[in-house]
């Protein structure tokens, strides 16, 4: 079962222990971990983190880490796709609330799950979806 989805900082931190990642967001993941559940990580985190690798904003093997998690066996992180649902889901994220395309994505990834999104971005945190940090 999906828990939650975490969004591209919080999945890139989560990953490097990265002390930024708050303890609420910590714990969701490690209980979604402990209980077999999983976290969602949509795929334009993926596509964002490969960018951010290009720039050399995060470390150059953070794409294949993140990867091997996603492929991982019973593993807490599941790739969710950006297809139909997710753009209907879109349309519910105001744009003027949330402006930036990748966060508006992840963001109605949540929405189409019916689950809370992992984010300390002010902007997702004041929009129509529940967040935890």
């Amino acid at each position: 079962m999906i828990r939650a989805v975490a969004d591209t900082h919080a999945l890139h931190w989560y990953l490097y222990g990265d002390p930024r990642l708050s303890k609420a967001a910590k714990a969701a993941i490690d209980s979604a971990s402990q209980t077999g559940d999983q976290i969602g990580v949509s795929s334009i985190s993926l596509i964002e983190i490969a960018y951010l690798a290009e720039k050399g904003r995060v470390p150059a093997p953070a794409f294949d880490r993140i990867v091997a998690l996603l492929n991982l066996p019973n593993g807490v992180f599941e790739e969710i796709q950006v297809e139909q649902q997710v753009a209907d889901a879109l349309r519910k994220v105001d744009r003027a609330q949330v402006p930036d395309m990748p966060d508006r994505i992840i963001a109605a990834t949540a929405l189409m799950l019916g689950v809370p999104v992992i984010s300390r971005d002010g902007k997702i945190q004041s929009s129509v979806v529940t967040t935890i940090w």
